[in-house]
């Protein structure tokens, strides 16, 4: 069985983890902690790096730091993970969404500007599956209304829009990496930001708001969201390589398309032009002329020994927050339809040429009706 997307790990990292159990600085301090989040930060264009235990808090301290008032507005694409949309509510605040765009699957931009509310506070794009969102009208959006971009890039590590990195494009920058990233610490996460101050607010979020002055003295609560030393190191061992890991994944992407892009009826991932895509997840998603949906052709390709998974669900279709009475009757016609007909193949960074080869052999023949089981 191929399986989907697997990290890779080497010696860089059990060096850097081994200092770690040497020196005894395996937890919350060290000096991987640092290195990590500066180098970060500076990879992506950005002065500040807070690294926290995973993505999700990485969202909410995000927007924890920025002290809205409950009941502000969180505008984001439907198409996306329930971190975003569940940071949002634990704040207190209220998402908004928007449909995706039929051809990159981030959130259509258009549609933005129709959803500002007096309020609006806040725009979330999320890069989805290595494709960065057109940001420039988000932030001319942002300029016009007054509103802070909080930037989800935890599928894009390495991509561009313009030239410039993804997680470095907004007021703020959330990134996670978790075991399936292109870089990951196992679990864990970061913010970044331009903001001295606001970098601080953040540090102290994610440590419980332990004042400078005086430690066991609190005037507001916070969470204990701290990344270890250990987790730290495996990253900057990551981030030594990512320019590797990025031309591994978008080598995948490129073959994938080579060897699928004859399919009728296939649509796969893309790259605007003023993209560059990493190809985190390669994605494809069935034309309703083959007769079955997602489940059904992860079904089959189960059978054919590959491994997938399924494409988000979008906000507005999640049970828990209909039970809060939130996105009743809304209605997303493209996020609905990749959401059913969508799925990725295998993507991880030790996938080779010849598994990449069996799995498009395996997508040939169940859409050919060959691989159907009966």
């Amino acid at each position: 069985m191929i399986p989907v997307n697997e990290p890779l790990v080497g010696e860089s990292e059990n060096k850097y983890v081994m200092e770690c159990l040497r020196t005894g600085w395996i937890s919350s301090e060290g000096h991987f902690i640092h290195d990590f989040e500066e180098r970060w930060a500076a990879y992506c264009g950005m002065s500040h790096g807070v690294a926290v235990s995973n993505g999700t808090v990485a969202l909410e301290i995000a927007i924890a730091c920025l002290d809205l008032k409950p009941g502000d507005e969180v505008i984001m694409p439907t198409f996306t993970i329930i971190s975003c949309a569940q940071a949002v509510t634990m704040c207190g605040l209220k998402p908004v969404l928007v449909d995706s765009d039929p051809h990159t699957w981030c959130m259509d931009v258009s549609q933005v500007e129709e959803k500002i509310t007096v309020r609006t506070r806040a725009l979330m794009p999320v890069h989805i599956y290595g494709h960065p969102v057109d940001m420039d009208p988000l932030q001319e959006l942002a300029r016009k209304h007054n509103l802070v971009i909080i930037e989800d890039a935890a599928e894009a590590h390495g991509a561009e829009y313009k030239g410039r990195k993804s997680g470095g494009l907004g007021d703020l920058g959330c990134f996670s990496f978790y075991a399936n990233k292109i870089i990951t610490t196992g679990e864990g996460g970061m913010v970044l930001t331009r903001d001295a101050g606001q970098a601080e607010r953040l540090r102290a979020l994610r440590n419980l708001c332990f004042r400078k002055e005086r430690r066991f003295y609190h005037t507001e609560l916070g969470h204990n969201y701290r990344l270890t030393n250990l987790q730290a190191a495996i990253g900057l061992a990551q981030l030594e390589r990512i320019d590797e890991s990025v031309t591994k994944k978008r080598w995948m992407g490129a073959a994938y398309t080579e060897r699928l892009k004859n399919i009728a009826g296939l649509q796969l991932p893309i790259e605007e032009p003023w993209a560059r895509n990493v190809y985190w997840m390669y994605g494809v998603v069935l034309d309703d002329v083959f007769g079955m949906d997602a489940v059904e052709f992860a079904r089959r390709l189960g059978e054919q020994g590959v491994m997938t998974r399924p494409f988000f669900l979008g906000m507005h279709e999640q049970p828990v927050f209909q039970d809060m009475g939130l996105f009743l009757d809304e209605h997303y016609p493209v996020a609905e339809h990749i959401a059913r007909q969508g799925l990725y193949l295998p993507s991880g960074m030790t996938l080779t040429e010849a598994q990449l080869e069996q799995v498009c052999e395996a997508v040939g023949r169940v859409l050919s009706g060959k691989g159907e089981s009966h």
